[in-house]
């Protein structure tokens, strides 16, 4: 069982808007940020909207299912809204929510737009939602690098939104939580201003969650303040061991002494002497192959398997002597690297980490662009 041991949010208009259009809504265990669009006052009209939809709180039900007709819900009365009011005609907004399911050990995501949503973990972070944006459909396809990217200018297209149609497709999923583990939503105008290793750094080298939030903020600000900015984070905990109430969201590793088990005072034979240094340095490359190992299990890449198919796989690129590596094939699809365009084909042999839901839904469009049906 968890539950969420603390949590805090902080919203900002930036250095270069003049209104803030986001909103949000952190009442434990459900939390949600929305960032609004339209002219004049609509885009505030709209995120304020959405996330009232969800100040009552949730009916009982099937998480995910409850979570995709609130956001429905949301969706309908925007867009009657904007349909019925000249002034505030167009308007739409993103919608990040995530509700933590106690008992269940995990963490529902419900998501429409380009806002995010992450998990921190052993020191990792993981996106967990898909930007539905222009630019990232071209990185998808192949037509754009990562790093292109990054500073498009069209980066600010969204391409799906609560309030321009009647319905909308929510991205729907479940993530598992572990005592600890950090959740961050926000908007883009965080995002757009720092990158996911700036943004894990940020928190990581916190000393509180407070005070995570708030340095999130100032460095996107420090880094031009393009837009809104809004971040929401909270942590869980299991409640029969509590996290203490403070002191850094991460705990700084502690100071290991390998070979302190078997040191020897001074004057002791060299023989001895040698057999603690072995033992030490064993110790050492044990650890070292633990914390690679862990870590392969929070991370994803595409390959290509022995039969020169797209393959996806779990764990880390690496490979030891004696035929040991860090990863394990989870999925082969039935087309064959060599037969993709050439951005496609850097994509998948660049071995670029990703997190679970980046890497299949990578996996899925390349698929679907073969006319394939995924089995994923």
């Amino acid at each position: 069982m968890i539950r969420v041991a603390a949590h805090f949010e902080r919203t900002d208009t930036g250095r270069q808007r003049q209104a803030n259009e986001d909103a949000m809504l952190a009442r434990s265990p459900l939390f949600v940020v929305a960032d609004g669009m339209g002219g004049a006052q609509a885009g505030e009209v709209a995120s304020q909207t959405a996330v009232r939809a969800f100040e009552e709180g949730l009916p009982e039900g099937v998480l995910e299912e409850v979570l995709t007709d609130r956001i429905q819900v949301a969706n309908r009365v925007i867009h009657d809204q904007a349909h019925s009011d000249p002034d505030l005609a167009g308007m739409g907004t993103t919608i990040t929510a995530a509700l933590v399911d106690t008992p269940g050990e995990r963490v529902v995501i419900g998501h429409v737009g380009d806002s995010r949503a992450y998990r921190i973990r052993d020191g990792i972070i993981q996106r967990l939602t898909r930007d539905h944006s222009l630019v990232e459909e071209m990185r998808r396809r192949g037509q754009i690098t990562a790093a292109e990217a990054e500073d498009h200018p069209q980066r600010s297209i969204i391409t799906r939104a609560l309030g321009p149609e009647a319905n909308v497709d929510v991205d729907i999923q479940s993530v598992p939580a572990e005592p600890g583990d950090l959740f961050l939503l926000c908007s883009d105008g965080l995002t757009s201003m720092l990158d996911d290793d700036s943004i894990k750094q940020v928190i990581v080298s916190a000393d509180s969650l407070d005070g995570a939030i708030r340095h999130l903020i100032e460095a996107a600000n420090a880094a031009g303040g393009r837009d809104n900015i809004t971040a929401v984070l909270f942590q869980v905990e299991d409640p029969s061991a509590p996290l203490p109430k403070s002191g850094p969201p991460v705990p700084p590793d502690r100071p290991t002494a390998p070979g302190a088990a078997v040191a020897r005072p001074s004057g002791g034979r060299r023989a001895v002497k040698w057999v603690a240094g072995a033992l030490a340095t064993v110790a050492v490359i044990a650890l070292l192959g633990l914390g690679l190992w862990i870590g392969s299990r929070q991370v994803w890449f595409l390959g290509t398997d022995d039969a020169g198919r797209v393959a996806l796989y779990r764990g880390l690129p690496y490979e030891l002597p004696f035929g040991e590596s860090f990863y394990e094939l989870s999925y082969s699809t039935a087309v064959q690297t060599s037969e993709l365009p050439p951005g496609r084909q850097e994509v998948v042999t660049g071995h670029k980490l990703r997190s679970e839901t980046d890497a299949v839904d990578l996996i899925r469009d390349i698929e679907e662009e073969k006319g394939i049906e995924s089995a994923r």
